[in-house]
């Protein structure tokens, strides 16, 4: 068990969006622009696994409860919020440990906003504290590989919110897992679901193959749109498939 959670309890914490807006143009050339503007919430990845466990190990015996405990202490000492329960066994921090990791919590996000300021495409990133940040990014290329954002190693932001894939010479299919509940890091109103407040909206004036919006694509001149609302009740993350030029 703790192999399999070593990687993820690395990293610390994951990423979901807050209040706000994002667009995504893609045209039967090839040619996108992809835009999103709004807040970026960091949400304790260590602390959330840590409370998981502490609730699936309750109620069993000594030896279940032992290997709950070191599993739970590894994933809390990389936790930076302080609502995670105390699991038998543990001793509490104290004051002194908790401002510790309060300012090393808070220097680590700031490094990550200038990390991020220095990538193509962000126009500009602010931390607001109490780990939101405000960003306002816009990109445009051409697609000939794989899109995904956001992804910055050296920021450790690796959970992308909008994923843009390759199908075969002449598709691209388009999804949002970070706009809907299903398959997305940091899911669930303990998250940070619950602040999800924002609109996704898709234009192409190449052939739209198929998407998940129940209400459908809009048409204006020769370009159709598709709207997707994200909000903590929204199940499907947006998903489209788009016919374009094939590559050359």
């Amino acid at each position: 068990m703790l192999a399999l959670l070593a990687p993820m309890v690395l990293m610390g914490c994951a990423f979901s969006p807050g209040k706000f807006t994002s667009s995504l143009t893609i045209l039967a050339d090839r040619s996108f622009t992809f835009s999103y503007q709004g807040e970026v919430i960091a949400v304790d990845l260590a602390g959330e696994m840590a409370k998981g466990m502490g609730d699936a190990f309750k109620g069993l015996g000594d030896d279940e409860d032992k290997s709950e405990t070191s599993a739970t202490a590894m994933l809390r000492a990389t936790s930076w919020q302080d609502d995670v329960p105390t699991i038998e066994g543990d001793d509490p921090d104290s004051d002194a440990d908790d401002a510790e990791d309060a300012a090393q919590k808070e220097a680590k996000f700031r490094a990550i906003a200038e990390a991020l300021t220095k990538e193509a495409g962000y126009r500009s990133v602010t931390y607001k504290g109490d780990g939101v940040f405000l960003i306002d990014y816009r990109i445009s290329g051409k697609l000939t590989h794989n899109f995904l954002w956001p992804y910055n190693l050296d920021a450790e932001v690796i959970f992308p919110f909008v994923i843009i894939e390759m199908r075969g010479q002449n598709q691209v299919r388009v999804k949002a897992p970070a706009f809907g509940d299903n398959d997305s890091p940091g899911k669930g109103k303990s998250g940070g679901k619950d602040k999800l407040d924002g609109t996704f909206t898709l234009v192409t004036d190449g052939e739209l193959v198929s998407q998940n919006n129940e209400d459908g694509a809009t048409t204006q001149g020769n370009r159709r749109t598709v709207t997707w609302k994200a909000t903590p009740l929204t199940k499907d993350a947006p998903m489209a498939v788009i016919r374009v030029a094939p590559l050359s």
